[in-house]
C-alpha cells in the first residue's frame, strides 16, 4: 500500500508501518515484545506480538500511531455480515487492550477478512450485506486498560498465592497446560466445570462454542480415568 497508493489514488498514502530502528516494518515477529507491567501491587509481563503498528496523517498533517489486529472468518459467509457481526468479539477487543499497553497506542482497528464465499456470483444488493471485509475502530482510554490490567493483576496475585483462578473454558483451545489443568481440579471445581458445560449446551450459543466446551469436559474426563487423549 505505501508503495502503490498514491500512484493509484492519485494523493499520498494516509498509512504506514512504522519502523523499528534497523528498518524492519513493526508487525509480527519484527514487533515482538515482552513488556513489563506494575498494577494493582502486581507485577507481571505482556509477551506477544500485534499484527502491526501503523502511522495515519491526518489532513491537518498530525500523525497518528495507530494498533491494526487481522482477525479471519472461514466458517461461512455470513460470518462477516452486518446482521451476523454488529460488533467485534470481545477476546479481540481486549487483545487490543493489552496491546494498547505494550505499544503505548489508544487507537486501534480490528479488521475480519471472511476466506469463505458464498457464491462466485451475487444477486444485486446480496454482497453489500455479507462483505468480505469488515473493519472496526476502537479508542482506548484507561478504563478499558484496566479492565484488562485488573485481571491480570488478580492472576498473579493468585499465583503469588498459590491459588488458582477458576478455569476458563473460553479459552480452552489455546490453554497450553490442558493436562495439568485437568489433573489439578479438585472433585468439586470438576462438578463445577460439568454443570457449566450443561447450561452452556442448553444455551443459544454458537455451536463451536458448544462443542468447544464439550470437547474441553471431554477431553478433562479422560485424563482424571487416566485415559489417552
Amino acid at each position: 500500500m505505501e508503495k502503490h497508493f498514491e500512484k493509484l489514488v492519485g494523493r499520498p498514502c494516509p498509512f504506514s508501518f512504522e519502523r523499528n530502528e534497523d528498518g524492519t516494518p513493526m508487525f509480527e515477529d519484527f514487533a515482538k515484545k515482552n513488556h513489563l507491567v506494575t498494577h494493582n501491587g502486581q507485577s507481571f509481563h505482556l509477551f506477544g506480538t500485534c499484527d502491526g503498528i501503523m502511522r495515519y496523517v491526518t489532513e491537518d498533517g498530525e500523525v497518528l500511531r495507530v494498533g491494526l489486529e487481522i482477525k479471519s472468518k472461514q466458517t461461512s459467509a455470513a460470518r462477516t455480515s452486518y446482521y451476523s457481526l454488529k460488533k467485534p468479539d470481545e477476546k479481540h477487543v481486549k487483545q487490543c487492550y493489552s496491546y494498547a499497553v505494550m505499544y503505548d497506542v489508544d487507537l486501534y482497528v480490528i479488521l475480519y477478512v471472511n476466506g469463505s464465499k458464498k457464491a462466485w456470483e451475487y444477486d444485486e444488493g446480496e454482497f453489500e450485506k455479507s462483505p468480505d471485509i469488515r473493519a472496526f475502530g476502537l479508542e482506548i482510554g484507561e478504563s478499558e486498560i484496566n479492565s484488562v490490567l485488573d485481571r491480570f493483576a488478580d492472576i498473579q496475585a493468585s499465583i503469588n498465592a498459590g491459588n488458582p483462578p477458576e478455569l476458563d473454558l473460553n479459552g480452552w483451545t489455546f490453554n497450553s497446560y490442558k493436562t495439568e489443568c485437568a489433573k489439578s481440579l479438585t472433585d468439586a471445581e470438576l462438578e463445577d466445570v460439568r454443570d457449566k458445560v450443561s447450561r452452556v449446551m442448553r444455551s443459544n450459543v454458537y455451536p463451536s462454542t458448544k462443542q468447544q466446551y464439550a470437547g474441553a469436559l471431554e477431553f478433562i474426563e479422560k485424563v482424571r480415568k487416566g485415559e489417552a487423549v
